[in-house]
């Protein structure tokens, strides 16, 4: 195999996306490098050294580049440049193959899935630091993985990526490879499950032999392409049992739903590979608090929870908490993701009542009102206060959640995910 030590380095390259990212990576390479940057967003940047390196698209075609390091976030097929990618595919690469590039020798973790990668790293991080190990939590969670220092021999990275990352790297490889679930999703992105399946399962793709792969192989798309070939990786089967010893230890009511056991289930696999004490084990996950806005409690009182689920963006990611609940006002709606579908049967939702909302709200009228009650509203601020109403007015005693948990992507009314949730959090104190 190609040795990939340094080849960034001396080099001409383009970094296409100046977020997080794309900005972490050039002020990684600008020292050794001949850097140009670009952005479809027309931006006045006030730092000189960016403005210096910022170049047309008239002089970009005209260059000859030996590398892009390009942003998850650029669609290749929408973006301005995109006659320009699709002839320099081999050109391509992500911050994740620069790193790779420099820090191959150190031992990283890569979580990939539909739903509760975030989640799931951030428990792992925090497993590693309570053995006094030096973890670092990047990627889609945390710093971009070029943004951080002091880093030595025993550094362990924890990396979050998305199918967009991975689908554009090129040699990028996880020592511990993480898929932790796999629905359709991304698909007006990825133009097909088929793709999307593809671009996830390209972590383990290439992997070598004394590389893990731990996988939930009860997961139908994920035990469907186990089956059609074979991985080189050490595969670790995971399902969301929970060995007795490590369950009648746990006191954290945040691990009762179904995702957030199967997200546990991982962290243990990983603590195994680790040699992690079992102590440490413990302490963590019953002090674990979860991440903002990802089945946050931000009430309860013996009567009412009130839930912010603002980060489910599809129905696979609100249905894993649903299994779990009864008695349910339901808040959901924004952009619906292409080809998404609502599997709960009618049986399962006799006790949840919907609250639609958002520039969608007839498709995902569409997909519910068979199976659920639902009203739906111009507004969350509305909704809030009907259900509110509800409440009050209900003699039935037992106990409810508000469970707001959208199912869809916020772009209609929000910036993102983030926003979203800190309005609704902003409606419930108001």
């Amino acid at each position: 195999m190609l040795n990939n030590k340094n080849i960034f380095f001396k080099k001409k390259i383009l970094i296409y996306g100046l977020g997080k990212s794309g900005l972490s990576a050039f002020r990684f390479l600008k020292k050794k490098n001949e850097i140009y940057l670009y952005d479809d967003n027309k931006i006045n940047y006030k730092n000189i050294e960016i403005k210096k390196r910022l170049i047309s698209y008239n002089k970009i075609i005209k260059k000859k580049i030996d590398y892009i390091i390009i942003s998850p976030g650029i669609n290749i097929d929408k973006c301005q440049l995109s006659n320009f990618l699709k002839k320099n595919l081999k050109k391509l690469n992500t911050d994740l193959d620069v790193f790779f590039s420099i820090y191959s020798n150190n031992r990283n973790v890569t979580i990939t899935g539909t739903n509760g990668k975030s989640t799931t790293a951030q428990i792992v991080h925090e497993v590693l630091r309570q053995e006094k190990i030096d973890a670092r939590v990047v990627g889609n969670i945390g710093n971009p993985i070029l943004s951080e220092k002091d880093i030595t021999n025993e550094t362990v990275f924890v990396i979050e990526a998305s199918s967009y990352q991975l689908d554009y790297s090129k040699i990028f490889r996880a020592n511990i490879a993480v898929i932790l679930n796999i629905t359709p999703d991304h698909l007006e992105r990825h133009r097909s499950l088929k793709n999307y399946i593809r671009a996830k399962f390209k972590l383990i793709k290439i992997q070598k032999k004394e590389n893990f792969a731990i996988l939930n192989t009860n997961n139908f798309y994920i035990k469907s392409q186990l089956n059609n070939r074979n991985y080189l990786p050490k595969i670790i089967k995971v399902n969301k049992k929970i060995e007795s010893s490590i369950l009648k230890k746990l006191n954290n009511p945040y691990f009762i739903t179904d995702g957030n056991k199967e997200n546990l289930s991982f962290v243990i696999e990983i603590a195994k590979l680790f040699e992690i004490k079992k102590k440490n084990l413990i302490k963590v996950i019953n002090n674990f608090k979860g991440l903002n806005f990802r089945q946050q409690i931000i009430f309860k009182s013996k009567s009412l929870t009130i839930i912010n689920d603002s980060k489910a963006t599809s129905f696979s990611s609100s249905t894993s908490i649903l299994k779990s609940m009864s008695n349910v006002f339901w808040i959901l709606g924004g952009l619906a993701k292409k080809g998404d579908k609502f599997l709960l049967s009618k049986n399962d939702c006799k006790s949840f009542k919907a609250y639609i909302f958002g520039k969608n709200k007839l498709q995902f009228i569409k997909e519910l009102k068979k199976k659920i009650k639902y009203e739906s509203y111009t507004s969350l601020k509305t909704i809030i206060k009907k259900i509110l109403i509800e409440i009050k007015n209900n003699k039935n005693k037992k106990h409810q959640t508000i469970l707001f948990s959208p199912a869809a992507a916020s772009f209609d009314n929000f910036k993102n995910f983030e926003d979203r949730g800190k309005y609704f959090n902003n409606l419930i104190k108001t």
